[in-house]
């Protein structure tokens, strides 16, 4: 039996998952999580009644957390591309890397976003800014960490970068990366070029529509 993703392409957390999948050439089976599958939906909530995604239901088992689906593909249904380095320091760093896009550039964007959801009255806009003052401090960060390198640990495609891809991507959207980070800027085309993520990309446009502060004609 080959492993199952329960996901939707427009999720970002779901895209990070999807570009190790594809990244790798790993045969899955893709359950889009959609309104108009309740079948589907109850399935999910089932095996995770936090409803959060993706999920990994390989056999009897549920991965949840993409970070996590990442490592558990990486250890049972290994590629030519090792998205973890087997040496333990090297490894340390990807993880470190891949925790900063989780917590310093998608959490203050979606912060962003889900506030913009809100109806106005209950919107916070301390917390906007506040968000908004991470992002820029994250960016800065990047910018320097991302001076001479390709991919986010150096010259290997890893973890981080399954993640970076789809965060750096609607964060410019919710809040500009400043053109004065040209190594952020650069980064996030070069991500958008990898063929993998690109696949990811293009899975999630008809949806765009759907981006709560307006998806630019662009990407």
């Amino acid at each position: 039996m080959k492993p199952v993703l329960y996901a939707h392409p427009f999720s970002s957390y779901c895209q990070k998952a999807l570009t190790a999948l594809y990244e790798n050439g790993t045969d899955f089976e893709y359950r889009v999580l959609d309104h108009t599958d309740p079948e589907t939906l109850a399935d999910f909530a089932a095996r995770w009644p936090i409803k959060r995604f993706p999920i990994l239901v390989d056999g009897d088992r549920t991965i949840v957390e993409a970070s996590i689906v990442i490592e558990y593909l990486g250890l049972h249904y290994p590629g030519p591309v090792k998205l973890i380095p087997d040496d333990p320091a090297a490894a340390l760093e990807v993880r470190m890397l891949d925790r900063f896009f989780d917590n310093y550039i998608s959490t203050p964007q979606q912060k962003i976003v889900f506030n913009a959801i809100r109806q106005e009255t209950d919107r916070d806009p301390y917390g906007d800014n506040e968000a908004r003052q991470m992002l820029e401090r994250a960016y800065a960060w990047l910018d320097r960490h991302m001076a001479g390198k390709e991919w986010a640990t150096g010259d290997a495609f890893t973890l981080a970068d399954c993640g970076a891809g789809p965060f750096l991507f609607y964060a410019d959207w919710t809040h500009a990366i400043d053109p004065a980070f040209a190594n952020v800027h650069a980064y996030r085309k070069r991500l958008l070029a990898r063929p993998s993520f690109a696949r990811a990309v293009d899975e999630g446009r008809p949806f765009r529509k759907f981006f709560p502060l307006g998806a630019p004609d662009r990407d």
